[in-house]
């Protein structure tokens, strides 16, 4: 379109002036967190899910993890089938990290399926302090899920000194339970969901409509998927 811009190593994104911009047609990017919070769901409830548009460049360090766990994918031109193949669930560890990391909108849904891994996953966030408010509803939920401010990586990151609690144990696996929960954010929220949907027994989730933010028609895709709910006023 015209535009002059840099992206340097200091991670600074330099841009200059120009007169104008002339126009350009372009084809619009899928949302690699929401393609991974639907993979995760698969794997926490046992299922198979075909996310479309999404690519493999862009989601390659969700994908190793997810293949570590024990999650299959099947990788098409139109998209990705995200699905359960069978099996025990493995414990792991990750630490958050700006692109081509894996990125810290990915953890919270995740977290819900490595309550389903045989062993002790640790999850160290270091890109966001307090990520971890999520955890509360889990633990309710029958998550043992511990919480720490130590880096609990494979390297100290920049929360190391601040007392943040930043690092999260996950020890499974565990059965969840219903709860009545009231969704924080969105990220969050979604993770809440998919716990539901694990969960034996009955779940009351408020606040939903916070979730729309970022994933759009999530209700009908949810029907579409056979999942069992019913919406109150």
């Amino acid at each position: 379109m015209g535009a002059i811009i840099s992206v340097d190593t200091d991670r600074v994104i330099r841009i200059e002036g120009v007169n104008k911009l002339k126009g350009y047609t372009h084809r619009a990017l899928f949302d690699r967190n929401e393609a991974a919070s639907w993979a995760s769901a698969a794997l926490a409830t046992e299922g198979d899910i075909f996310v479309g548009g999404a690519k493999q460049e862009e989601m390659l360090t969700f994908l190793n993890i997810f293949r570590k766990v024990g999650g299959a994918f099947d990788i098409a031109d139109d998209g990705i089938r995200f699905y359960h193949p069978g099996g025990e669930l493995k414990p792991v560890v990750v630490e958050t990290d700006v692109h081509p990391g894996f990125m810290t909108d990915w953890q919270q849904p995740l977290v819900v399926a490595l309550t389903k891994a045989h062993g002790v996953s640790i999850v160290h966030e270091t890109v966001y302090e307090q990520r971890f408010g999520f955890v509360e509803a889990l633990v309710q939920m029958g998550a043992n899920i511990q919480l720490h401010s130590e880096c609990l990586g494979a390297s100290p990151c920049r929360f190391g000194q601040r007392n943040f609690v930043h690092s999260a144990v996950i020890s499974g696996p565990t059965p969840l339970h219903g709860a009545d929960i009231e969704i924080p954010d969105l990220r969050g929220g979604f993770s809440h969901l998919i716990a539901a949907l694990t969960a034996t027994g009955t779940s009351r989730v408020s606040n939903v409509g916070i979730i729309s933010r970022g994933y759009e028609n999530f209700i009908t895709k949810l029907q579409l998927l056979g999942a069992d709910f019913s919406l109150e006023a």
